[in-house]
């Protein structure tokens, strides 16, 4: 029986924080040597040079160059460990519950979210924009490669909008406090 004060979100907030707490214990001695900011800088430098070579793989796809698809495994083999790494080394603050951070980390997380939000908003405009003009004035052009440079566009645009964020927070944070 669920009451006012109890309801699926306040339940299901909870469940969040106990998860939360529970992977941050698991995640907290992860790699330590890359949790300076220099690393963590080097880390969001990957990461953003990842998702760039991502896009460009999405417009030369545009182009009908065929073998550009290929490109898209180098790059995700790229993206995926440096981004992975990325979300150890800031621990994962960018998506942590409010309930386990104090102002100053809801502040700067909030603000890391914006700005996550309107580069994402700003970025999508471009695949669009392509969708639209491809459309509109080739509509005889191969549609599978104009389907899959939308897509790949869009998945590069969200990534860089998504990890925002992450890449932010990663940039921004000082460097921990020397354990005893």
């Amino acid at each position: 029986m669920t009451t006012a004060t109890t309801g699926l979100i306040d339940r299901y907030q909870n469940y969040r924080v106990r998860r939360w707490l529970v992977h941050e214990q698991r995640m907290a001695g992860m790699l330590p040597g890359w949790r300076t900011r220099r690393r963590r800088r080097a880390l969001v430098v990957a990461v953003a040079a990842s998702i760039a070579v991502l896009f460009v793989i999405g417009v030369l796809s545009a182009f009908d160059i065929r073998w550009a698809p290929l490109l898209w495994l180098p790059g995700a083999a790229v993206f995926l460990p440096s981004w992975t790494m990325l979300r150890i080394a800031s621990q994962g603050q960018d998506n942590a519950p409010a309930e386990t951070l104090d102002e100053w980390e809801i502040a700067q997380r909030n603000a890391a979210r914006s700005v996550g939000l309107a580069i994402t908003q700003s970025l999508a405009l471009l695949p669009v924009l392509y969708l639209f003009v491809a459309g509109a004035v080739a509509p005889e052009a191969d549609a599978f490669h104009i389907a899959y440079a939308g897509a790949s566009l869009t998945l590069a645009t969200l990534l860089a909008g998504g990890c925002a964020p992450a890449m932010i927070l990663g940039w921004t944070r000082p460097d921990p406090e020397p354990e005893p």
